[in-house]
C-alpha cells in the first residue's frame, strides 16, 4: 500500500491514496480540512465501523445504522500523541440481540480493526456502545 502526500501552500496538504482518492488535510488545526490528527481519529471510527457493521449484518441482526462518536485526549506538550480515545457505537436496528452488539464492538478493537490496533500500541483505547430499537 503507498500514498503521498502533497504541499498545496501555507499549511494545506494532499494526500494521495494509492486507490486513487484525494483528501485535504490542514495543519492549522483545521481552518480549512481535517487536520492529520482528526483524520487519524476518524481512519480509526471508520475501520471500526466496517467491522461493526459488517460483524452484525454476518450475525444477522437487522442493523439500520451505525454511528461511530470518538473521543479523546492529546498532550499537551510535543509531540501532541493521542493518550486515550474512545469509540462510542450508537447502533440502530429491530431486535438487536445486545450481547451480539457488545461482543462485534469489542471484537472490533481488540482483533480486527487494523488502525484502532496500531494505536492501541501507544494509546489507551477503549470501546462503549448503546443499541437503539427502531
Amino acid at each position: 500500500m503507498q500514498s503521498r502526500v502533497k504541499w498545496v501552500e501555507n499549511m494545506t496538504f494532499l494526500g494521495q491514496s494509492n486507490s486513487g482518492h484525494s483528501v485535504v488535510m490542514d495543519g492549522n488545526g483545521g481552518e480549512k480540512a481535517p487536520s492529520p490528527m482528526e483524520l487519524v481519529l476518524m481512519a480509526a471510527g471508520g475501520c471500526s465501523s466496517v467491522d461493526v457493521v459488517d460483524g452484525l449484518k454476518s450475525a444477522g441482526q437487522k442493523i439500520t445504522g451505525c454511528e461511530a462518536q470518538i473521543n479523546s485526549v492529546r498532550r499537551e506538550q510535543a509531540p501532541r500523541i493521542f493518550t486515550t480515545a474512545n469509540l462510542h457505537f450508537v447502533v440502530t436496528g429491530e431486535n438487536l440481540d445486545e450481547a451480539v452488539v457488545a461482543k462485534t464492538v469489542a471484537d472490533s478493537l481488540e482483533k480486527y480493526c487494523s488502525v484502532c490496533l496500531m494505536l492501541g500500541e501507544g494509546v489507551e483505547m477503549t470501546h462503549s456502545y448503546e443499541v437503539v430499537e427502531e
